[in-house]
C-alpha cells in the first residue's frame, strides 16, 4: 500500500515537472519562467526524496541537500536579475 502511494505521489511530482518546463517554454514573462524554474526545484527535491524511500537508503540525502542549495542560490540570482539589469553591482567611479 505505501508503494503505491509513494510510485503515485512520484508520477504527480513528474507530470508537475512536466507542466512548469512548458511554463518556463511558453512562459508569458521572465517572473513566470523564474518561478517555473524554482517550482521545478522544489518538485525534483521532492522526487528524490520519495526515490531514497523506495530505494531504502540514504545516499540521496546528499544529493537533496546540493540541489537545494543551488536551486535556492540560481533563484536569488534570477531575482537579482530581473529587478536590476545585473547581477553584480559595479562600483562607478562619479
Amino acid at each position: 500500500m505505501i508503494q503505491t502511494i509513494l510510485y503515485f505521489a512520484l508520477t504527480l511530482f513528474g507530470i508537475a515537472i512536466a507542466i512548469a518546463l512548458f511554463r518556463i517554454v511558453f512562459g508569458p514573462s521572465l517572473p513566470d519562467r523564474v518561478i517555473a524554474l524554482d517550482m521545478i526545484g522544489v518538485n525534483l527535491i521532492s522526487s528524490m526524496a520519495i526515490i531514497s524511500i523506495i530505494i531504502g537508503t540514504t545516499f540521496f540525502l546528499d544529493v537533496i541537500l546540493i540541489i537545494g542549495i543551488i536551486a535556492f542560490i540560481s533563484t536569488i540570482a534570477f531575482s537579482k536579475y530581473i529587478e536590476r539589469g545585473g547581477i553584480i553591482e559595479r562600483k562607478r567611479d562619479d
